[in-house]
């Protein structure tokens, strides 16, 4: 009996061997990139590491051959509009975007396998440096395929592009590759757009990984950085979520001083009641910054939110001695001026200070009628009722539009 069931054993293995053996096989006797994908991705666990480089590395020859049919209709396509004489050849579009991706897909693939230990213990690379020289200039393809596909209004075929593109930049099957001579000048702008394109597939992850790339490249540096800070900044469901957030935004400035990371710094400080920290923070900036409107715009704003109207007054009066067409800190000045007034001891003091603010309050009205950045009617309803009583036609106005 113990023979019997070696033996079945024994009839197993072998029938395993050779449904292995027989699946590599139709994998490189395939002439169709779908059919020979399709094997490989059916056996690709019973495959040895150097079957499957060899193996991704046939999906490769068939995704070229691809490229090269097409791309001679394109270099013919040339020669005939520059010679004038026959007409252009159609060729597919789709379908070079669809075999230069592939391709670059399968390479690194085949290149991860072909530097592993084979059967023996033995690493033995075979396709790296004719995958790396005929790949590498595919790159291009990748950012017109992604165009394409964006322009088509299939995101999720412009996302693979752009990220493999991006991906493949570092990729160890290029590691040779002299970046000196051969700069990527689109790697930045490229790493942006995957970032976008990954946030709106919901992959976190990914959209702050292609940030981050993006961010090494000055020309593409300042958008990057509002998208890195808008990423940071998402998901903030618990006190939790906006500490972590907090503490990655204080690295980010200890090493980035720009406006958008103090912006974010300043609101998350706010956000979490943090009014000290922010107030120290703001006057930190202001000593390097002393003529900037904004950031005296951010004081004034902690000091009315403090109820510390004496200081208040002083900072916003400052912004808009600096920039005289922001309506909301017209407004916040405004604000302040009235609530002081309302701790004053005699009415003339009292009316000294609100036809002060009646003319900030005025002054915001003008540049921002609609009250589309700043509601500036509850003050200068207070204004108006103070200075002119209630039965006053400019009263009156305001009062319909608080109400």
């Amino acid at each position: 009996m113990k023979k019997l069931v070696i033996s079945a054993v024994l009839v197993v293995a072998a029938t395993s061997a050779f449904a292995q053996g027989d699946a590599f096989k139709s994998i490189m006797k395939s002439k169709d990139y779908t059919e020979a994908e399709n094997l490989l991705n059916a056996n690709l666990s019973s495959l040895e590491n150097d079957q499957k480089a060899k193996a991704y590395n046939k999906l490769v020859e068939l995704a070229m051959e691809k490229v090269s049919k097409e791309e001679s209709t394109i270099n013919t396509n040339q020669l005939v509009v520059q010679m004038q004489q026959g007409n252009p050849e159609p060729y597919d579009t789709l379908g070079l975007f669809n075999a230069a991706y592939n391709a670059m897909k399968n390479g690194i693939e085949c290149d991860k396998y072909d530097n592993m230990p084979n059967a023996k213990g033995k690493v033995s690379p075979k396709f790296h440096k004719s995958n790396q020289e005929k790949l590498y200039r595919l790159r291009t393809h990748l950012i017109n395929g992604g165009q394409y596909a964006a322009e088509k209004g299939d995101q999720t075929a412009a996302l693979n592009n752009y990220a493999m593109y991006v991906e493949s930049a570092n990729a160890p099957l290029f590691a040779e590759v002299d970046k000196t001579k051969e700069p990527d000048l689109w790697l930045g702008e490229v790493a942006r757009v995957a970032a976008v394109y990954s946030f709106q597939a919901n992959n976190l992850e990914n959209a702050n990984k292609y940030c981050d790339i993006a961010l090494k490249d000055t020309a593409s540096y300042k958008e990057a950085l509002g998208l890195k800070m808008y990423l940071m900044q998402q998901g903030l469901k618990t006190k939790e979520d906006s500490l972590k957030c907090l503490k990655e935004v204080e690295t980010l400035y200890a090493t980035n001083k720009d406006a958008q990371v103090f912006n974010s710094l300043v609101t998350l400080y706010g956000g979490l009641g943090m009014d000290q920290q922010q107030l120290s923070l703001i006057s930190e900036r202001l000593s390097v910054e002393p003529n900037n409107a904004n950031i005296w715009a951010m004081k004034g704003q902690n000091e009315m939110n403090a109820e510390k109207w004496d200081e208040a007054i002083a900072s916003l009066k400052k912004s808009v001695e600096l920039d005289d067409k922001q309506a909301i800190v017209f407004t916040y000045l405004g604000y302040s001026m009235n609530s002081k007034a309302a701790t004053l001891a005699t009415p003339a003091e009292q009316k000294a200070l609100l036809v002060e603010s009646l003319g900030y309050l005025e002054k915001a009205r003008s540049l921002d009628p609609n009250r589309k950045e700043a509601n500036w009617s509850y003050p200068l309803y207070q204004c108006y009722y103070n200075l002119y009583g209630a039965d006053d036609s400019r009263t009156k106005e305001m009062e319909a539009l608080v109400k």
